[in-house]
């Protein structure tokens, strides 16, 4: 008898703990989110605020997640000169690309992970840009409280269209790549 009780113990015990799920709240305020993009002349990168975040940890795998990334926060790293700074930060907050007063956030909707495997997880989700919602794929490694992603994403998908040669021919060295890269890093409480 000692040993059926002890073993439905045991039995509850590991079902509980392999079934375990954790909701996990980022600290935004100490999020980093950096942006990198490039053109046939150059390239530019600065970074932008995440508003609010969470996700879900169960079974060793991200089960569901979501993130509000302030657009009007986006910066500029790379131009020294405090007008031509100005003039680079309006044009992408304006229509031509990310039109942030009319969609002033970006969203990331998590949906699944592989299990992590050395600290490394593929994650899939919806990313929303301009209310265009595509499904992205990216790895996460984890250390300790601190997650991060590099994201490379296509924003032709978001009809962020400026540049690019996806909408518009003859741009010679005035086009910029449709692809640019978002790098986060998140730490959790």
């Amino acid at each position: 008898m000692k040993k059926s009780i002890l073993l439905f113990v045991a039995t509850a015990l590991f079902a509980v703990s392999s079934a375990y799920s954790q909701t996990y709240q980022v600290n935004a305020d100490n999020a980093i989110v950096k942006w990198h993009g490039e053109k046939v002349t150059g390239e530019h990168n600065g970074e932008i605020q995440l508003k609010e975040g969470s996700f879900t940890v169960e079974n060793n795998k991200i089960t569901a997640g979501n993130f509000v990334i302030d657009m009007s926060t986006i910066t500029n790293e790379d131009i020294e000169d405090k007008e031509n700074r100005e003039k680079l930060l309006g044009h992408l907050k304006s229509d031509d690309f990310f039109g942030v007063a009319k969609y002033p956030t970006a969203k990331l909707k998590i949906t699944g992970s592989s299990a992590f495997i050395n600290d490394v997880a593929t994650v899939s989700g919806n990313l929303t840009i301009k209310e265009s919602t595509h499904p992205v794929e990216f790895e996460v490694s984890r250390n300790e409280s601190t997650y991060s992603a590099e994201l490379t994403i296509d924003r032709s998908k978001y009809d962020v269209r400026y540049g690019s040669k996806s909408f518009f021919d003859g741009l010679g060295d005035k086009m910029i790549y449709d692809d640019f890269d978002l790098n986060i890093s998140v730490t959790v409480d």
